[in-house]
C-alpha cells in the first residue's frame, strides 16, 4: 500500500535520516517519539502533505511527489484519511454538514453506524463553534471514516478524548482497518494507544527503529 525509501528531512535542524517503511494491507503502526523528534513531520511526508528533503514516497505503486496536482488531489481524496488532533473543521457549517461535504467529495453514503459508535448522532445539527473539544474531534474522526480511505493517517487522533471515548475510536479503527483491509499508521504519545497496534516503532536519534 506504501513503501517509503531513504527519507530524509531537517528545517534549521536535523530530524531523521535514512528511514524506510512499508506499510501493507491489514497493518496497524504506531510511531511513539519525544516531542520534536520528527513524528509528525513523518506522517506529512507519507500522507502527500510535506515533499521531503531527500526520498521516495509510493502509494499504491504511484511516487506521490512526481504526480501533478490533479492526480496528488485524487489520490487525498479518494485513498488517504487525515486525523488531526486539530480538528480543521470547517466553523460556520453544522457538523452533518461538514461530514456531507465529506460523503460528498468522496460519493460514499453517510453511515449512521459511524455517528452512533462515535455518539454524536444527537449533536449532527448543531454548529462545530459550540461543540466541545472532544465532540469536535469525534466528528473530524466521522468525516475521515465516511469517506472509505484505504490508509488512515492519525497525529494524536485521542488527545482530546476521554479515556473511554478513546478506547471506542481506537476500536473502530482498528475494526475498519480489519473490515477493509486498510491500513492505520498513527503517532501518539499513549503507549497504551501504541500497544493496540500490530507494529511499533520508535522515532529516536534520527532513526526509526522497530521495536
Amino acid at each position: 500500500m506504501l513503501h517509503a525509501t531513504s527519507l530524509c528531512h531537517h528545517f534549521d535542524y536535523p530530524l531523521f535520516n535514512d528511514v524506510n517503511l512499508s506499510i501493507e494491507p491489514k497493518d496497524t503502526i504506531a510511531v511513539l517519539g519525544v516531542s520534536g523528534s520528527g513524528k509528525s513531520t513523518l506522517l506529512h511526508i507519507l500522507s502527500s502533505f510535506m515533499q521531503p528533503k531527500s526520498g521516495q514516497v509510493l502509494i499504491d505503486g504511484k511516487d506521490i511527489y512526481a504526480l501533478d496536482e490533479t492526480a496528488l488531489t485524487a489520490l487525498r481524496r479518494d485513498y488517504l484519511g487525515l486525523i488531526f488532533q486539530q480538528h480543521y473543521l470547517f466553523r460556520g457549517f453544522t457538523a452533518m454538514e461538514n461530514l456531507k461535504i465529506s460523503t460528498m467529495l468522496s460519493q460514499e453514503a453517510m453511515d449512521e453506524a459511524i455517528l452512533k459508535r462515535l455518539k454524536i448522532d444527537h449533536i449532527l445539527h448543531q454548529p462545530v463553534s459550540e461543540l466541545s473539544g472532544g465532540q469536535q474531534q469525534r466528528v473530524s474522526i466521522a468525516r475521515v471514516l465516511m469517506k472509505k480511505p484505504s490508509i488512515i493517517f492519525a497525529d494524536e487522533p485521542t488527545g482530546n478524548l476521554d479515556r473511554e471515548t478513546a478506547g471506542e475510536v481506537m476500536r473502530m479503527m482498528h475494526g475498519y482497518v480489519e473490515e477493509t483491509s486498510g491500513a492505520l499508521f498513527i503517532v501518539t504519545h499513549d503507549q497504551g494507544i501504541a500497544d493496540q497496534c500490530k507494529r511499533q516503532f520508535v522515532l529516536e536519534d534520527g532513526a526509526l527503529k522497530e521495536r
